[in-house]
């Protein structure tokens, strides 16, 4: 049961097909809180931040209404659509928080200039071309009023996103107020939020670390910043138990770090016949992923009667085609696209690869178990050794393109170990059911909220 609170879920960005498993995994978490009951089954209120157009973000909500990834439409809201006064310039909580003080100012400074559908300036953000810190400026954003002035500004990203958290939060009188922060680029703007109303969760979606990717392996700037502030949040939630330790082990327990998994939901009954021989690919394509690995393990396994269909777009879909090519595999290794129904690719599967070199936790694993298909992937960080380790597939040492293939070869020609792959995916699944994530939030929740505020 979780505690009766305003939930809060922060995301930079939430566009239907872009983001990959970030954005499934947080759609999903939205909707374990609505079903938890969470605004009377609403769910949390969905905050975003990407300053598009505000039809741009009313097709997004209508899509994820259509495929029942939001519970409530009306509670996803973006900080942009709100910033505008229906009578021109910027909403009254925006021109409140704005101050006279141009001090901050570069007078060189190019910035861009955001207007209603009236074409009416409402406020404008300073442009920081090159910066990967661009988010942490002071520099700051100003603010228009109805006769198209500017009045003032506020403080950076950081004032502008923390004066729309106030309106936001305003109505909730004493009610507590538990944040999921789903950005770390967000977190680094929130980490000083010091309403003594609110705790923050800041989860974690992706690898902390460059390659090699081992426990001890270098990280970039945008990490070693973000984990000088990790013990400002109430609570770090990883989605798996190895990062999770890896983790603690390196930098210590100062910050509240606990595992919260990324549930995927429960497949609906299909009448679909699971298709002999049909390995499937499913995931971006993108370099991270090494699909190429899989397509080359495909063909070395060299199965009668198997094909190889890879759904998903990206950066390297060109170069994968001339692969396919190359190897003459036309006929049996198909790019077939982008798929907003990975459910019904899986039940026609006999077996899924990876060969990603790097995870959060692999959501596609955990949806292909759910499924009941065999795995095969190489045994990376995060993910396929936790989602694994009760069995439902084969763990192949990282970039071993023979292992791959052998492991894949055996899975499609021995029959009594497809069989107990078969048989073992829904256990290895049911360690990351949605009822297992709900009750590792609530039980989070319930901690934070009993402790003091650590900001």
């Amino acid at each position: 049961m979780l505690p009766d609170a305003e939930y809060l879920v922060l995301s930079s960005r939430l566009i239907p097909d872009l983001d990959g498993g970030y954005t499934i995994a947080t759609l999903s978490r939205a909707r374990l809180l609505a079903a938890a009951g969470v605004a009377d089954g609403a769910g949390p209120l969905l905050l975003t931040f990407d300053p598009a157009e505000a039809a741009s973000h009313a097709a997004h909500r209508a899509t994820f209404a259509r495929r029942g990834a939001i519970a409530d439409s009306a509670r996803m809201r973006n900080l942009f659509d709100e910033a505008v006064s229906a009578s021109g310039g910027a909403a009254a909580w925006l021109r409140d928080a704005a101050s006279t003080d141009r001090s901050r100012v570069v007078p060189e400074r190019e910035y861009r200039v955001l207007r209603d559908t009236e074409d009416r300036p409402f406020a404008a953000l300073p442009v920081i071309p090159g910066n990967p810190d661009w988010h942490l400026t002071d520099e700051p954003v100003l603010v228009y009023d109805e006769t198209a002035q500017v009045v003032g500004g506020v403080v950076g990203f950081r004032g502008l996103y923390a004066a729309w958290l106030r309106h936001v939060t305003a109505a909730s009188g004493e009610k507590p107020i538990v944040v999921i922060c789903e950005s770390r680029q967000l977190g680094e703007l929130i980490a000083d939020w010091d309403d003594p109303r609110v705790r923050i969760i800041h989860t974690i979606h992706t690898m902390h670390l460059e390659a090699p990717y081992t426990p001890d392996a270098a990280m970039n700037a945008l990490w070693t910043r973000w984990f000088a502030l990790a013990d400002r949040f109430d609570a770090v939630a990883w989605p798996t138990r190895t990062q999770r330790d890896d983790v603690v082990a390196r930098f210590g327990a100062d910050a509240n770090h606990v595992v919260i998994p990324n549930a995927a939901p429960a497949p609906e009954a299909t009448a679909a016949e699971r298709e002999p021989g049909l390995v499937v690919v499913l995931g971006r394509l993108a370099p991270g992923k090494r699909v190429d690995h899989s397509i080359r393990a495909f063909v070395r396994a060299d199965v009668p009667g198997s094909r190889m269909e890879i759904w998903g777009g990206g950066a390297e879909h060109d170069a994968l085609q001339a692969l396919i090519d190359e190897l003459g595999a036309g006929s049996r290794v198909m790019l077939a696209g982008h798929t907003d129904a990975p459910g019904r690719v899986l039940d026609r599967a006999s077996a899924v690869v990876t060969s990603t070199a790097f995870e959060g936790q692999g959501l596609s694993i955990l949806e292909a178990l759910l499924h009941d298909v065999p795995v095969i992937s190489y045994d990376v960080r995060y993910g396929p050794g936790d989602l694994l380790a009760a069995g439902g597939g084969i763990l192949v040492p990282d970039a071993d393109e023979v292992a791959l293939a052998d492991a894949l070869r055996l899975v499609l020609t021995d029959s009594e170990l497809y069989a107990r792959l078969v048989a073992e995916a829904p256990v290895a699944a049911s360690a990351w059911s949605a009822e297992h994530a709900t009750e590792a939030f609530a039980v989070t929740v319930r901690d934070v909220l009993a402790a003091p505020p650590r900001r």
